[in-house]
């Protein structure tokens, strides 16, 4: 009886040494493990089994990435301008033995390195250039930090500069430096924008008056195809007029009727007309049509009996081959003479 009460607390106890020796690694993490206080290995995530009272789990190791909100730090610009930068950093271990051995504490010694790494930077950069080179010097830090914690087993991912903030006195001549920057950049962009609606303007009042000026072109190029097409159509048809008469054969004694009524036509009203007729033949007869439509000389008419006028002097010049002057002054010899004539 006391036998098998000491074979089942045996079996207890064997239980429970195995059930303290078996470790399950979660995800993400890893173990590092000592055999007889001295590194033996790196356990994954998985389940495993130490030796009892020879192995023992020196670190438990967690792989995932890690923010690491440090406190802000004062430092001194190169113009020699106390400002206050707030940083953040984000790591991962990447070898859980270089991280529990390589140094004592990694967290506090990443922590320092920031704030002397800030330092040396924002060291050597003047205020406005440290408010405008966000990205350089975040590049610059990760580049520095992440050289100086491999040895730690540490992996800087990236670093952020939260917030950069200059003295009171400082803030606000910023602030009334970029004010006025906005005004004159408003001042600007109305400028330009006046210019541009004036250009605009111009424009479309020439755009308007080229366009007024073609429309008045082509109205006058209409009107005068119009006229010439009139002045055309009119010679047409005199042209035709005089072809179809040229055609009739009309005799001749016809022709002088109606010269002596277009003469008539033509000596209606109170002005003296004197009229010169291509043939000198019929000067006598014509002067007598004039008289008569006139009311000139004695009412009775002409006497036809009575001796008839003497023959105008010969012109010498008269010729087919005469010139226009010559033909000018006979013409005005015949109206002198026949002037003469009609006072007889």
């Amino acid at each position: 009886m006391f036998g098998t009460v000491v074979l089942i607390i045996v079996l207890v106890i064997l239980l429970g040494i195995v059930v303290r020796n078996v470790v399950i690694v979660p995800q993400q993490h890893e173990y590092v493990v000592e055999f007889l206080g001295k590194y033996r290995k790196t356990w994954g995530a998985g389940l495993h089994i130490k030796i009892p009272f020879l192995e023992a789990v020196a670190a438990k190791i967690s792989l995932k990435e890690q923010t690491l909100d440090f406190p802000p730090q004062n430092v001194i610009t190169k113009d020699n301008v106390t400002i206050t930068v707030d940083s953040v950093v984000f790591s991962r271990v990447f070898s859980s033995k270089d991280y529990t051995y390589g140094i004592e504490d990694a967290l506090y010694a990443l922590e320092n390195l920031t704030a002397t790494t800030l330092r040396n930077i924002l060291g050597e950069m003047e205020l406005d250039q440290t408010l405008s080179s966000r990205q350089e010097i975040n590049a610059k830090m990760e580049a520095i930090l992440d050289a100086a914690t491999d040895p730690w087993g540490l992996k800087v991912t990236r670093v952020e500069i939260k917030n950069i903030n200059p003295p009171r006195d400082i803030e606000e001549a910023m602030t009334k430096q970029m004010k006025a920057e906005r005004e004159k950049r408003q001042a600007v962009l109305e400028a330009e924008a006046h210019k541009e609606s004036v250009m605009k303007r111009a424009e479309g009042d020439k755009a308007a008056k080229i366009l007024a000026a073609e429309a008045e072109m082509q109205a006058r190029i209409a009107v005068a195809k119009g006229e010439a097409e009139s002045i055309r159509l009119t010679y047409e048809a005199q042209a035709t007029g005089l072809k179809y008469l040229s055609q009739a054969n009309i005799q001749e004694s016809v022709l002088r009727l109606r010269g002596i009524d277009a003469l008539k036509d033509v000596a209606n009203g109170r002005a003296t007309k004197i009229f010169m007729p291509t043939d000198l033949s019929d000067v006598v007869s014509v002067i007598g049509a004039v008289g008569e439509t006139l009311g000139i000389g004695d009412a009775e008419g002409i006497d036809k009996s009575a001796e008839p006028l003497p023959a105008p002097p010969a012109d010498p010049c008269h010729g087919d081959n005469s010139s226009k002057i010559t033909q000018e002054i006979n013409a005005q010899k015949k109206e002198a003479w026949i002037r003469q004539n009609a006072q007889e």
